[in-house]
């Protein structure tokens, strides 16, 4: 009985969720070198309804603001552009706020914390110039989202969610959606645990991306991020982060060097506060 229990508010918590894919398989099974055309909106639409049976109505919304965000310099390689376009967003987002799941802003997906807008998600992906086979370990689970557009660029990809309820929720939606034939986001690798400490035994990482707000670069991301790895993270006092790309190279006498830049040249971008575990609960922030 306490098994039903469980698996009962489960779906409840999915059910949340926009069940767009629910009524039929992916028809063609993913490979990464499926390209959708991008020389026009109807020949991107018409592609992504007959290989991944997707929405008619999102992949317009999709389209569109891809188009947007590469004016604004937020997609700046081919492999991210690929996966903005063959991530369905509207399956990450709550139902209540499907209308808007290709809007440019932070969505509400519950327990206090949002579903980054896509300028954010296409920019800090760019920024890290993923490429297949890179070990890419991200701090924030959240919806799930950040997660599949980097399961659509490597193999390799580790994700760690601190709200237990949050994590429970994400990593069953993504069984659902594998369920369904989206096979890419078997290579996503999940857990509930207190990011700011990462993932040691998968160590080390090629690239690091965080997507909560902190006052300082945790030492534990810095440690178990490879030299000659990369690194983007939103730093600064709660409520204004400025997000930094961090670099960790090797001197010639051996030495580490770390170099920072900001990706959005000085401007403010709210991330939600990268909070803190102790035991089972969830106590303040990691800020000093």
């Amino acid at each position: 009985m306490k098994y039903f229990k469980k698996f009962t508010l489960t779906l409840g918590l999915v059910s949340a969720f926009v069940p767009v894919l629910a009524s039929a398989a992916v028809p063609k099974a993913y490979t990464y070198d499926m390209v959708p055309p991008t020389d026009s909106k109807e020949a991107f639409v018409s592609w992504m309804v007959t290989n991944r049976g997707e929405d008619k109505k999102f992949l317009g919304q999709r389209w569109d603001r891809y188009q947007a965000l590469i004016q604004r310099g937020d997609l700046t390689n081919e492999q991210t552009k690929r996966a903005f376009l063959m991530t369905p967003r509207e399956e990450f987002v709550l139902r209540k706020t499907s209308a808007h799941t290709y809007d440019d802003n932070f969505l509400d997906i519950g327990f206090g914390v949002t579903i980054s807008g896509p300028h954010a998600v296409s920019r800090m992906t760019s920024v890290l110039d993923i490429k297949k086979g890179d070990k890419v370990l991200e701090i924030g689970t959240g919806s799930g989202y950040q997660s599949a557009i980097l399961g659509h660029i490597t193999d390799k990809v580790w994700t760690i969610e601190i709200i237990k309820p949050l994590a429970e929720r994400t990593r069953t939606l993504y069984d659902t959606i594998i369920a369904k034939g989206y096979t890419e986001y078997k290579n996503v690798n999940t857990k509930q645990a207190d990011g700011y400490y990462g993932w040691e035994e998968a160590a080390p990482f090629d690239k690091i991306i965080v997507t909560c707000g902190i006052d300082h670069i945790p030492p534990a991301l810095l440690k178990q991020l490879k030299t000659g790895g990369m690194m983007v993270i939103p730093v600064g006092p709660p409520g204004a982060q400025h997000v930094l790309k961090i670099t960790k190279e090797a001197n010639p006498d051996g030495s580490i060097k770390i170099a920072r830049s900001d990706i959005y040249n000085g401007k403010v971008v709210p991330f939600v506060p990268f909070t803190k575990l102790e035991g089972d609960t969830i106590v303040g922030s990691h800020n000093k």
